[in-house]
């Protein structure tokens, strides 16, 4: 998994409320296992018409929106059916970073599994920065991780809050196997007793 350490660049608005994994990705391009090529189709029935061809409206068919790295979003943000394809879907196009006042508890931990930096803050302020975005490419965030703060095109900077362990792993780029593999030389030592007290079990 790519670590995340300092993450600049535009950030995209999006200011609707609920926006469900199925608007994320739809359900018709869950049949992969890949992780790449899902960028294409995020938001799919919102950035295209029945032809396929794209919505000039729809702010990530924007000029200036087409590289954005962070999304700001309304509440809830992620609900609905499972799916770990949404948040491959944000990363293969280039988010790395979602701001909202709330996120659906599983799309919440998938994105922590999968490099992305989900940001709670509250309505008000997210509200404040999603107006500064509006800006295009002339409105630039840093998301700096260790400091836990986000550094808005005006110049003010928003502290924000993360679980330490959650923290952790996105710094070092530890998702759930990499986590196991801290702990190689206790498996392996585990492995080489268990080998030689019960034999037929590995034989």
């Amino acid at each position: 998994m790519r670590k995340f350490t300092t993450l600049t660049g535009v950030a995209a608005p999006l200011p609707m409320m609920n926006v469900d994994t199925d608007m994320i990705i739809p359900k018709q391009f869950l049949k992969t296992i890949l992780r790449s090529g899902l960028g294409k189709n995020l938001f799919d029935e919102m950035r295209y018409d029945s032809q396929g061809a794209e919505k000039p409206d729809f702010v990530l068919n924007r000029p200036a929106y087409r590289k954005a790295v962070v999304l700001i979003a309304g509440g809830n943000f992620g609900c609905g059916s499972s799916r770990e394809h949404a948040p491959w879907a944000l990363m293969d196009f280039g988010i790395r970073c979602v701001i909202a006042p709330s996120f659906a508890d599983i799309f919440h931990n998938n994105c922590f599994k999968n490099g992305i930096l989900p940001v709670v803050l509250a309505p008000d302020t997210v509200d404040r920065l999603m107006r500064m975005a509006e800006n295009g490419a002339n409105a630039t965030f840093t998301i700096d991780l260790e400091g836990q703060e986000i550094s808005a095109p005006d110049g003010t900077r928003v502290k924000f809050e993360i679980d330490p362990y959650r923290k952790d792993c996105l710094l070092n780029g530890l998702d759930d196997i990499g986590l196991t593999e801290r702990h190689r030389g206790a498996i392996a030592s585990f492995e080489a007793r268990d080998r030689a007290r019960q034999p037929w079990l590995w034989a």
